[in-house]
């Protein structure tokens, strides 16, 4: 993580831009301001953002379609930002990319701390790298070095949280891994947040790994711990 990050705030809202803009820079970030989506993709390639922090109620372009465009070509950490009670938007942003979501009104400490636990989990061109070598359980492999996931002998493009989910567990293969061991290994021990966004990266995850995602048979729930990566017979 740089020392004063770049944070590419996607808001309409006058008041919150003037809060975060204070309450950022206060915590030693530099705050870029896009006030629509459209406007968002632009600043992207220009500003070269650590975070970006995306609300989903925009003008011209929603924060999902944003999220969905940016997820095609970068791995930079995005929070979306949804309304109280906006569960639909909470899951859809998961689903679409995002690293982790703060729901309105919030506390800036709290954002700060899930801003800081995402930037510690990202690409080695952004200064955090996950380590190990290749892995091959049954017919996926997984390369940490080049960030390749092999399934079935076709190479498929994973979001960096649900890389680290794979990796984590294929590595684990065999064992039980409790909730909050995932979710401090890929979010970090400070994390605020509820198990939502792990269920929910577990999810898409299954939905490209498993032959039927309603009947898991790679990535198994243990009922009241946790995950567990089942080895195959002959592996």
């Amino acid at each position: 993580m740089t020392s004063n990050p770049t944070v590419l705030v996607v808001e309409d809202e006058e008041s919150f831009i003037e809060a975060l803009q204070i309450g950022l820079k206060r915590e030693g970030f530099k705050v870029e301001v896009a006030r629509d989506g459209m406007q968002a993709l632009e600043m992207f390639d220009r500003v070269n953002p650590d975070l970006i922090l995306l609300d989903v109620m925009l003008p011209k372009m929603s924060g999902i379609d944003v999220c969905r465009q940016l997820r095609k070509k970068t791995l930079t950490p995005i929070i979306m930002v949804t309304a109280k009670g906006a569960e639909i938007d909470t899951v859809v942003g998961l689903e679409v990319g995002a690293d982790d979501y703060v729901t309105k009104p919030y506390r800036l400490r709290e954002l700060t701390a899930r801003m800081r636990a995402v930037m510690r989990r990202v690409p080695s061109s952004r200064g955090g790298e996950i380590e190990g070598s290749s892995l091959t359980v049954g017919d996926i492999s997984i390369d940490p070095e080049v960030y390749e996931v092999v399934i079935r002998g076709e190479s498929v493009k994973l979001p960096l949280k649900e890389f680290e989910l794979l990796h984590i567990l294929m590595t684990n293969a065999g064992r039980v891994l409790p909730r909050e061991t995932l979710i401090d290994r890929v979010w970090g021990t400070d994390y605020v947040g509820d198990t939502k966004t792990l269920d929910v990266h577990i999810k898409r995850l299954r939905s490209k790994i498993e032959d039927d995602s309603a009947q898991p048979t790679r990535i198994v729930t243990i009922r009241g711990l946790g995950y567990k990566y089942d080895k195959p017979r002959n592996a």
